[in-house]
């Protein structure tokens, strides 16, 4: 076949990001197949009139981005049919195993006792149009007034025409991403984020940045630096303690992040899925720059995870990408469950159901804290979860292989972590999947761990 080569062009400064993003293009476009030998860097170098430093700079950020592997002795080569990375929770309970790696809210059997009298509600009162009909401009009016009021009470101000309903966050993520980053570009992130990102970043054809962070979130000058090397189309944000860290981001942070999306012009994706229950926190990004983000909100980790609805909001320049983007994906959110999730708006349910959940997180706060005395560890009174960095030799895979052993499973660091370099091993835990008794216990197995031998027992092997 006939090898694709780069245009020289259309390089431009710095050259070693612009042949990457060059190459990166055509493995998206189908120009440069899985398996296939890219160059030698000296004959690429001649070829376009580099040094051969800028190409192996090239070839090192495309190495980083999962697209090129480089193999001693034989060259490097277009990485494009990738392992399908694990989830971070066990695919299903198993025996007498403390599931802590999957994170949801607390239920009890109130919530299933609620949500069959949602479904009560709902037969006596089902709209013709919600069963009847596929148009959802018919369905969904009244459903984006309930919207709004929600949306008000998360923080941010928006019109009827800029909402859009979403069978969840994921959905929600999935259209914001395909109606700001088209294939080839870049998508900035923390680099431990949202664990979809990953896979969905795979199958949409764009590149992620995981950027650097501290203890408030990302940093401004990684994002402005980012700026200026890629093609950065927009910056994916979790600033409200759903980031697996469990991070606050302070107002100031917020409105840093804010001012360098504006200097570049990119959009913000805002993830804020916990929306209101996140008691006295900052306003949202959407709302110190409303212009240029996407916010996706839901209920399933606050009320009941069978109540899979959510809200998008898009700025006016997005509306319509917004719009005809989930229209090819979802076509519309399932009628029926946006109709209890509306009347739950209206007669107060699920805000009582919020309400609920934060008393229980903040109890199971307690109980960590109680349990993990200590324990250095990271959270939030009003977080579902919390983040445990692992000290001295212990790996992640080793520590989740030691729990799981003593019938607990944690989420590894590995599953959320965007690049490998500068950030320590740490483990998620989950403190909503399972009862107070058996989180306490769970928790307990953990500390004991944690003061114990990191070394693996023969009996794993």
């Amino acid at each position: 076949m006939t090898f694709w080569s780069p245009d020289p062009t259309l390089l431009r400064r710095p050259a070693y990001l612009s042949l990457a993003d060059q190459i990166a293009r055509a493995i998206h476009e189908g120009k440069l197949a899985n398996g296939e030998r890219l160059p030698p860097q000296r004959k690429m170098a001649h070829e376009l009139s580099l040094s051969v430093q800028t190409v192996s700079r090239a070839y090192e950020d495309l190495i980083r981005r999962g697209l090129v592997s480089g193999e001693i002795g034989r060259g490097s080569f277009v990485q494009t049919m990738r392992r399908e990375p694990d989830p971070p929770y066990l695919p299903e309970r198993l025996g007498e195993v403390i599931d802590l790696s999957i994170l949801k809210p607390v239920c009890e059997a109130m919530h299933h006792e609620r949500l069959k009298q949602g479904l009560g509600w709902l037969a006596e009162n089902l709209p013709a149009n919600s069963a009847l009909s596929f148009r959802p401009n018919v369905v969904f009016p009244r459903h984006a007034a309930v919207a709004v009021e929600w949306l008000r009470r998360c923080g941010i101000e928006a019109s009827t025409q800029n909402v859009t309903v979403t069978n969840g966050a994921t959905a929600g993520m999935t259209v914001a991403l395909m109606s700001v980053a088209p294939p080839g570009s870049t998508v900035a992130m923390e680099v431990v984020g949202h664990h979809t990102l990953r896979p969905l970043a795979n199958y949409l054809g764009f590149n992620l940045d995981g950027l650097a962070v501290d203890e408030d979130g990302m940093i401004p000058e990684a994002l402005d630096a980012a700026c200026r090397r890629h093609d950065i189309r927009a910056v994916f944000l979790q600033p409200s303690v759903m980031n697996p860290r469990a991070v606050l981001m302070s107002q100031a942070r917020r409105e840093a992040l804010a001012a360098v999306a504006r200097q570049h012009d990119i959009a913000i994706i805002e993830n804020d899925v916990l929306g209101p229950l996140v008691e006295d926190r900052p306003p949202p990004v959407a709302a110190i720059a409303p212009e240029r983000t996407i916010y996706i909100t839901s209920f399933t980790k606050i009320t009941v995870p069978g109540l899979r609805i959510g809200y998008l909001a898009a700025p006016d320049r997005y509306v319509a990408a917004a719009t005809n983007r989930h229209l090819v994906t979802n076509w519309m959110a399932t009628p029926m469950v946006a109709d209890i999730a509306s009347q739950w708006v209206l007669d107060g349910t699920a805000l009582d159901l919020m309400m609920w959940q934060r008393a229980a997180l903040r109890r199971r706060q307690a109980i960590a804290a109680e349990v993990l005395q200590g324990v250095r560890y990271r959270s939030h009174r009003d977080a579902l979860h919390l983040w445990l960095p692992l000290r001295g030799e212990r790996t992640e895979a080793g520590f989740v292989a030691q729990a799981r052993l003593l019938g607990v499973a944690v989420a590894p660091g590995e599953s959320f972590r965007v690049a490998d370099g500068g950030t320590q091993p740490a483990v998620r835990v989950a403190l909503g999947s399972t009862g107070e008794d058996e989180l306490r216990a769970g928790l307990g197995m953990i500390a004991k761990l944690l003061l114990g031998d990191p070394e693996m027992p023969l009996l794993a092997i």
